[in-house]
């Protein structure tokens, strides 16, 4: 099964569109858990079981793991197999945001699909094809391209006009000749303009999107401007608002309180005119 299939299965029975991003800071942690790189997976576990009926996607990025060195590294993995094992419904996106000249590119993707085991992967487009062909060749998962990031200073280089267009839609015209099926489009919720315009260019590819929550980015038009046809095709990511919802015992429970109301929210503008 192909990550479109597999994303689509569990929108339909999860009805949902919420991605978690389980992005640990141990300095963040609730009362009662260890603030300690080998409490990631406990952490992570607790998440993870309370919001499984609330998701479409677990996303990982591995900057919150690579931080706390090897033993963060095995938490990683930890959390990724107990995905697969008990979880297998669930798509794993790898937030790597990797890419370099092809030889590199071959054994990232090595080592964030077979070895990780994601079922998707961030990365960069600026190298161009060459460095990309590499992940492409997994034709099961998704490759997601960064066009237009979420943060504030994304338009200092992305909005630079090149012809008659800025940066991150001359990116996208010529990434639309591409030859792939697994390409999927990251475009920030935090501008709901550029994601619609995005949205046109590629009406039927897989978007991830971030910036609903912390970042604070209006759900209506995230949703408005991101959606398909059949108001889906998209993962809307968030992570500090969801996993850190409190910092008491009752961690998970809030956690899955707040996924829940994000997929409600969501849902009220999924199919509006």
């Amino acid at each position: 099964m192909n990550f479109q299939q597999k994303l689509q299965k569990i929108v339909k029975r999860n009805k949902s569109l919420v991605c978690v991003g389980l992005d640990p800071d141990i300095k963040k942690f609730p009362k009662g858990l260890k603030k300690s790189p080998s409490s990631i997976f406990s952490f992570n576990k607790a998440i993870i079981d309370a919001t499984n009926k609330l998701v479409c996607v677990y996303k990982l990025n591995i900057a919150f793991y690579e931080a706390y060195g090897l033993e963060g590294l095995k938490q990683f993995k930890k959390t990724i197999e107990y995905l697969k094992k008990k979880y297998p419904h669930i798509p794993i996106v790898l937030d790597g945001k990797r890419a370099d000249i092809g030889n590199t590119s071959k054994m990232y993707a090595k080592a964030f699909f077979e070895y990780w085991g994601g079922d998707a992967l961030t990365v960069y487009p600026h190298l161009g094809l060459d460095s990309l062909e590499p992940f492409f060749r997994y034709k099961d998962k998704l490759v997601i391209l960064l066009i237009r990031t979420s943060n504030p200073d994304a338009k200092m280089f992305q909005d630079v006009m090149v012809g008659k267009h800025p940066y991150y839609i001359e990116i996208a015209r010529q990434i639309k000749e591409w030859p792939y099926p697994n390409i999927g489009i990251f475009v920030g919720a935090t501008y709901p303009h550029e994601l619609k315009q995005i949205r046109k260019i590629f009406p039927d590819k897989i978007f991830l999107s971030a910036g609903i929550g912390v970042q604070a980015a209006s759900i209506k038009q995230a949703i408005q401007a991101g959606r398909d046809k059949k108001g889906e095709n998209i993962m809307y990511n968030a992570s500090r608002s969801i996993i850190y919802a409190s910092s008491g015992k009752d961690f998970a429970e809030r956690a899955a309180e707040e996924t829940e109301k994000l997929r409600d929210s969501m849902n009220k503008y999924r199919f509006e005119k």
